[in-house]
This record gives structure tokens, sequence and C-alpha cells, in this order.
């Protein structure tokens, strides 16, 4: 089983426009929704691919309730959320038809007490118990602590569970210096945690600050992976219009399947890549295009050299 944490889960909400135009009234094309927040989405793809997930994190309120009747028709995730008292936040995404552009309008989330936050805990280090890789996702609700994500890494890695770390800001600063074995910053994060804009050097800064394995996301450019068995950029061969909510959670999916799989690193890195391109052809976050994903797979440039032994 693989398991997802998503802290700041919600009900994503996407809303597809002809033409967005500031300070005007805009008839609404399509409307979807789903349950969402980043670990959701990567449950969702994760399931897609065939495997056994459980999420874990928290849900409230209404849009608490709706998230969780929402999952429980997703086949191959199971529900392990922890309940508090404080409403699920939600997500809105504006895709722009004419452009394929997509605007994007997050709520901050619940306020989680101590207490709530203490059985998040416990369920946490149950569900380690049957996990074959952990993803960790996503922002920080308010009442959560700043270094959340680093004390469910160190559990993680006290349980000898592979852990994936993908969140922003202090929340990122602090995990990584618990020694994820994959961090999956994009591009921004990655020079706000190193202070460097070439990704390359922000790259290999950021694992030596812990991390045993930095697969950063550079949008159209693809993937660049700095590990102990070496080094790799993967990109798409062609850029992809429509929506890009998602797709980051498309290519953890992708990372942490090969993982569990023990895929080498370019086939690992050439599975996210396809991923998150086909992601960008779906309607909503946490699906993908499996004709475009088929496609794409065989086509998705690797290159760069293993470490010597």
């Amino acid at each position: 089983m693989i398991l997802t944490v998503t802290l700041n889960t919600a009900l994503d909400i996407t809303y597809r426009v002809g033409a967005l135009h500031p300070h005007t009234s805009h008839r609404v094309s399509e409307v979807t929704e789903r349950a969402g927040g980043k670990g959701l989405n990567v449950a969702r793809v994760l399931a897609a691919l065939g495997h056994e997930v459980t999420v874990t994190g928290f849900a409230g309120g209404t849009t608490g309730r709706e998230v969780r009747e929402r999952l429980t028709a997703t086949a191959g995730v199971v529900d392990a959320l922890v309940p508090v008292t404080g409403p699920t936040r939600r997500t809105v995404a504006v895709v722009d038809d004419r452009t394929g552009d997509t605007t994007q309008l997050n709520e901050p989330g619940p306020t989680v007490s101590p207490a709530e936050w203490s059985a998040f805990q416990e369920a946490y280090d149950t569900l380690l118990a049957g996990a074959s890789a952990v993803a960790l996702c996503g922002s920080l609700p308010p009442g959560v602590p700043v270094g959340a994500y680093a004390g469910l890494v160190r559990s993680a890695r006290a349980a000898g569970v592979p852990v994936l770390l993908d969140t922003s800001g202090e929340a990122l600063r602090r995990g990584v210096a618990a020694r994820p074995d994959v961090l999956k910053p994009n591009a921004g994060e990655l020079a706000e945690l190193t202070g460097s804009h070439e990704p390359s050097r922000a790259t290999q800064d950021a694992r030596r600050r812990g991390a045993r394995a930095v697969v950063a996301s550079l949008g159209e450019g693809g993937l660049l992976a700095v590990t102990p068995e070496g080094r790799w950029r993967a990109a798409p061969p062609a850029r992809l219009r429509g929506n890009p909510t998602g797709a980051g959670d498309a290519v953890v999916a992708g990372l942490l399947s090969g993982l569990v799989e023990n895929l080498a690193w370019p086939d690992r890195l050439a599975r996210a890549t396809a991923l998150g391109a086909a992601s960008v052809a779906a309607p909503a976050a946490g699906e993908f295009d499996r004709a475009t994903y088929e496609d794409l797979l065989g086509r998705v440039a690797v290159t760069g050299e293993a470490t010597a032994a």
C-alpha cells in the first residue's frame, strides 16, 4: 500500500470559460468538482496506474463530508482522513479556453487544534506499518506546526518507509533537513529554498541540505534529477495545451510508483514526465489522459549519466 498525506485537503472546483477578462462577468461552460489537495491528486493517479493507495490528512465540515463522499467513489483509494471541527477548504481554478492559462484561488484551510494534530500523528504512525512508501504533499493548514513535515519524515524513516516530500516555504526548508528520500520542488520552490535560480546548481544545493534525491519540476522544461545513482534531465517531446493544475501531482505519482516498482531512475523520470504532460490534457487535477500518456512515454528524452560505482 502507498500512503499519501494531505494535511490541507480541499474540494477542488474547476471552471472553464471562453476567455478570462478581469472586472467582467463570465459564463462558465463547464464545472468540475473533485476531492482535492496535492496528496489526493497523487492518490488518484496512483490508483489509475493500478496501485493500492490510502489517503490521510484532515477533513471537516460540509466540504469535508463532500470530499469523503467523492473519495468513496474512487476505485483503489482508501479513505483514512482524520476528522477536524473546522471546514475543509475549497480551491477554485478558472481555465481560460482561449489561452489555456489557469487562474487559481486557494482558501487557507481549517484551524487544526493540538488535540486534532495529536490524533493525526497517532493515525499516521499506525498507517506507516502497512505502507511501502509515503508522499507528504501540499501546504499546512492553520494550527499545524511549521515543522510538521520534518517530524513526519523522521517517523517514516524510523519505520523504514521511503518518503517523498512535496511542499514549499518554511515547511520545505525544515522538511528537507529531516532527510527525505526524494524531494520534489518546482522551480520557484527550489529557488526560494536555495537562493539560486540556476536549476542545476540549486538542485545540487537542495540535496546537500539533506534530501537523498532531488527531482526538480521545471514546467515545460521537464524534470531535473540529482540522486545518489546519477544525474538526469527528462523532457517531454512537445508542449501540451490544457490545464496544468495537478501536473506536479502526476509527476509525484510517477516518481512514487517507480520507486515501489524498483524502476531505474531514467525509467522513473520518463514515467513521471509523461504523466505530468498527460495530466495537462485531462479536464481536472488528479487525472491524466491515458492515450496521451502511453504515446509520450516512449518519446520522453532522458539524458544524463549514472554515478560510477
